[in-house]
């Protein structure tokens, strides 16, 4: 396949306008890190984002920096970290994830995909933090949308129409976010147990706390047993994580309190300091203690289900990680048909979730919906936004949808 890497927004909109002028469809990508997510695209030529790369502007005081689409993401939060600060959002590395190389993945690649992390739960998703961009529309037009501060957002606000689109909608050039101070110090505390449902009610109890909690996650026993955290790998049951983060007094005293507020029979407690708690929720980040082959689905449900699917879960996979509380539910299975996906999402959509296939083969992904299918309305609503955007369906044609 031909391979087009422009170095500018110019050569982008210009390498834009001539597919569109050729009626040559391309597959958008930055460094192909997440290439795996998503159906297998319809495309002619491949167009990567990789060498629209650099930080373009950086305000420590105001939060605020600006990136080319195809700057690694190592490099921003290599900046980032220098003035002790970080993308609040904490989004994980799709590359090992979604059966590719890790560290390669770029920031237009996380705000395409709009992928957040375990803190979500306290600092919202990607799209929350993305404050303006630039692209290229499937018209082989370039277009500005949004600005440096939230203030300036006026009429539509495509930042969030086009953040999880996963390049169907427009090539991104550059993206301005918003970045936020890293904490002083973070503990975790562990809540070991023999019940998936006790330790998934203790989750959603501790967010109902005061104690500003940055993560909850259950990791069930085949899991724990394979993070490199002695206190995880060595409970031999399942194991409940709460984070908190801030200043050392604050974060010993909420640890102790969550403790006390979760007491109760057949759950034991540990604490982890500083160090192992930020490898625990890097794995957690990264699902690393899940298998690296195989198939891979994410579902989002409502907390408050997780509970009564846990059994569910347990069925269908032994390989699993809780996140969000119980809200994000990732299973590893060696493989999966388009019955079996049927049935998975018929059996979620009753608790009002929903599947989706991060990793599998390719001939998998050809055959089966990689997105919950959507309702007649909403499915209709989404081709009309495309044809807004991309009339002539060049770009990433069927990444998402086989009609989009």
């Amino acid at each position: 396949m031909e391979r087009l890497a422009p170095e500018s927004p110019e050569e982008t909109e210009e390498a834009v306008a001539t597919a569109l002028a050729e009626g040559r469809p391309l597959e958008i990508l930055g460094r192909g890190s997440k290439r795996g997510f998503g159906r297998p695209v319809v495309a002619d030529v491949l167009l990567s984002t990789e060498r629209l790369s650099g930080i373009t502007l950086y305000e420590p005081g105001e939060l605020v920096m600006s990136a080319g689409a195809g700057t690694p993401l190592a490099e921003i939060e290599a900046a980032l970290a220098e003035h002790r600060q970080e993308l609040a959002f904490e989004p994980a590395d799709y590359g090992p994830i979604s059966g590719g190389e890790a560290g390669v993945q770029t920031i237009g690649g996380v705000f395409a995909c709009n992928l957040s992390g375990p803190r979500r739960i306290r600092a919202g998703a990607a799209r929350d933090h993305l404050l303006g961009l630039r692209c290229v529309t499937g018209f082989g037009r370039a277009i500005k949308t949004g600005g440096r501060v939230m203030k300036n957002v006026t009429g539509y606000d495509l930042c969030k129409l086009l953040t999880g689109s996963f390049g169907t909608l427009a090539v991104v050039t550059e993206l301005t976010f918003k970045v936020l101070p890293a904490a002083e110090t973070e503990g975790t505390l562990l809540i070991r147990g023999d019940l998936e449902i006790d330790l998934l009610a203790a989750l959603r109890a501790a967010m109902g706390t005061p104690f500003d909690v940055s993560g909850a996650a259950l990791l069930p026993v085949a899991t724990a047993a394979r993070s490199t955290v002695a206190a995880v790998a060595g409970a031999g049951r399942a194991v409940a994580a709460l984070r908190v983060e801030g200043p050392a007094p604050s974060v010993r005293y909420r640890l102790e309190r969550l403790t006390a507020v979760l007491t109760g029979e057949g759950r034991d407690f540990a604490s982890l300091e500083a160090e192992d708690s930020r490898r625990l929720w890097r794995e957690i980040r990264d699902l690393s203690p899940l298998p690296g082959e195989g198939c891979l689905w994410r579902l989002s449900i409502p907390p408050t289900a997780g509970g009564a699917l846990a059994s569910r879960f347990a069925d269908l996979a032994p390989d699993r990680l809780y996140d969000w509380a119980g809200g994000l539910v990732w299973l590893a299975v060696p493989e999966v048909s388009a019955a079996e996906a049927a049935e998975l999402r018929e059996a979620f959509a009753g608790c009002g979730g929903h599947a989706t296939l991060v990793r599998a083969p390719e001939a998998v992904r050809a055959e089966i919906e990689v997105f919950q299918p959507q309702p007649a309305p909403l499915a209709a609503l989404g081709r009309r936004v495309k044809r807004s955007f991309d009339p002539e369906r060049i770009l990433n044609r069927g990444r998402m949808y086989r009609d989009c």
